[in-house]
């Protein structure tokens, strides 16, 4: 198998780096420098019509897309230690889970990134006031992932999971574009201070 992806602080290719490092497991590697559109060249647009990364080329030739499909699949053949639960609730929470950060989280720093960022600003036209209108759902969601957090060390339960690394990636990404976690929202800076610790963060 084979991995395509971007270096940080890209957060999507991160999450399936940062899946890797807690599974111990290594893949064979291409970077696709998304500065230089190498994402939506003709070559690599034949492996994801979308012009996306990550990317996993199978052993038959064939590819998969989408990050948490990735870990999904990977998790499949390496389910020790399991990162999408065991049990049928533990795998429905954690669903839960990644889709409430993607949506109530993710995606409002993803609108900040490409209406008010300079480095998108050649990629598509910017509407400034939309982009900066996100700030204030930003803030509100980590408020509210705040007093999730205040119960438990990891967004999906006791465990570390695939939630964490969705959670984390963003996190992180929101910092490098100036978006922060409130100073206090003291649970979630505490659980980021305890993802930020493992190994696999350097991912």
């Amino acid at each position: 198998m084979k991995l395509y992806g971007e270096d940080n602080p890209a957060p999507n290719p991160r999450r399936v780096r940062i899946f890797l490092a807690e599974k111990g497991l290594t893949l064979e590697q291409e970077r696709v420098p998304l500065r230089e559109r190498a994402h939506k060249a003709s070559a690599f647009l034949e492996k994801n019509t979308l012009g996306q990364v990550p990317v996993l080329e199978l052993d038959d030739g064939s590819y998969l897309s989408e990050s948490v499909s990735i870990c999904r699949y990977l998790e499949g053949l390496h389910p020790t230690p399991p990162l999408f639960g065991v049990s049928p609730k533990e795998q429905a929470v954690i669903d839960m889970w990644i889709r409430r950060i993607e949506l109530q989280l993710m995606m409002p720093i993803a609108h900040i990134w490409r209406h008010t960022h300079p480095l998108t600003a050649s990629l598509l036209t910017q509407f400034t006031d939309f982009g900066e209108s996100n700030r204030a759902h930003v803030e509100r969601a980590y408020r509210w992932l705040d007093t999730e957090l205040a119960d438990r060390e990891f967004i999906a339960g006791d465990a570390y999971s695939m939630a964490d690394i969705i959670a984390q990636t963003t996190a992180d990404f929101g910092r490098f574009i100036g978006v922060s976690v409130p100073e206090d929202c003291a649970a979630v800076q505490a659980w980021l201070t305890r993802v930020t610790d493992r190994p696999s963060a350097t991912a």
